[in-house]
């Protein structure tokens, strides 16, 4: 995590670094049951089966961490998200590796507010899309 971005400097279109992340069975059932997210799809591979999925698949309760995560390692210790709205669409299965990306949409200098868009894709395509507001 970089200390803190510099919000005079940071421009409207300003593309965020991506970031990789492999998605692993580790990964899905851990953080699935961190977020006290029993459901069997997340941690069955029997029972995602059952309903049709080819395997286990990430909870949305960690994507909206990850999406948090992205947005604070580019933003600094002194981020703080004041809004969070994401859409779901492919599912993260173990085996892929998702990457996020994103762009600065909006800056507001009198509340140091800003707006980013950004997605995260697999190999099935957008996984999660959506604007995160964070104030600096």
């Amino acid at each position: 995590m970089v200390a803190s971005a510099d919000f005079d400097r940071i421009e409207v279109g300003e593309q965020l670094p991506p970031l990789s992340i492999d998605i692993t069975p580790k990964l899905i059932v851990g953080a699935a049951l961190a977020s006290r997210d029993y459901q069997d799809v997340h941690h069955d591979k029997a029972a995602a089966r059952a309903l049709g999925s080819p395997d286990i698949f990430m909870n949305i309760l960690t994507t909206n961490g990850l999406v948090g995560r992205y947005v604070t390692d580019w933003a600094g210790s002194n981020a703080r998200l004041r809004n969070v709205d994401i859409r779901l669409g492919a599912p993260n299965f173990p085996g892929d590796c998702m990457t996020f990306s994103g762009e600065v949409v909006a800056k507001d200098e009198a509340e140091h507010l800003l707006e980013v868009e950004l997605k995260g894709s697999n190999s099935l395509g957008d996984h999660v899309t959506g604007r995160v507001r964070l104030t600096l």
